[in-house]
């Protein structure tokens, strides 16, 4: 008997396993975008002697306070510093704490040559602030005795009849250390002589707010009225005694 072939059939080729794909590696996380900071802003500079060793000797410089307010006179100061005792943290007034500020005006009084100016509200009603900011800085001068050769004033314009040659620097009080030293010192004897009309008219507020339109200031004028040192010619004053017609 012929043998069948064998009805198993031969075990089929084995294909070669496919390789693994290698295991995807964890990616690093990503930081989170940090803002570029921005570079800090320089120090700002302190007022220095350079525009006034720029100038014909002697020089001073003038700065008036007192425009913006409602109540009270415009004061005016000028000043010739003496450059061997010049107090240390002397500048633009408007930067100091009050404080800061009596300090330095009273290291100033007997260093420095100064005069001082006022325009009152009668003169400001009748020719207006910048005349009358003019008018205090022009007696300042007179004041200070002695024409110096140069004046710096605070400020684009310059008063008319100058005594000397005027140079308007605006932002002087921030450049210029007689101009900060006179508004140190217009600045204080302001603020002074509106504490002291705040004892002869209280409820203003004005040993506070120096006559700017405040809330409390609002508040006295609304209870109390008009004063004599209130500026009538400034808006808000003359609204109200229109009103009052």
């Amino acid at each position: 008997m012929s043998r069948s072939p064998s009805s198993r059939c031969p075990p089929a080729a084995t294909a070669a396993p496919e390789a693994a794909e290698p295991s995807a590696q964890p990616r690093p996380p990503v930081p989170p975008r940090r803002a570029l900071a921005e570079p800090a802003a320089p120090p700002r500079a302190l007022p220095d002697l350079s525009l006034e060793r720029a100038c014909l000797q002697p020089v001073c410089g003038v700065d008036e306070v007192g425009r913006g307010p409602w109540a009270g006179p415009v004061v005016a100061a000028a000043v010739t510093l003496d450059v061997a005792a010049i107090p240390e943290g002397l500048d633009d007034s408007k930067r100091l704490t009050a404080a800061k500020r009596e300090m330095l005006y009273d290291a100033l009084i007997p260093r420095a040559r100064f005069g001082v100016g006022i325009a009152t509200v009668a003169e400001i009603d009748e020719i207006n602030i910048l005349r009358a900011s003019f008018l205090a800085m022009r007696r300042a001068l007179d004041a200070l005795g002695g024409s110096p050769a140069v004046a710096l004033i605070d400020g684009k314009h310059l008063p008319p009849d100058l005594p000397c040659e005027g140079r308007a620097v605006i932002g002087g009080d921030g450049l210029a250390l007689s101009i900060a030293a006179a508004s140190v010192i217009a600045k204080v004897t302001r603020d002074r002589m509106m504490v002291a009309l705040a004892g002869e008219f209280p409820g203003y507020g004005w040993e506070n707010n120096m006559g700017y339109g405040t809330r409390a200031h609002q508040d006295g004028l609304a209870r109390l009225g008009v004063t004599p040192h209130h500026r009538r010619t400034f808006r808000p004053i003359h609204n109200m005694l229109c009103e009052a017609k």
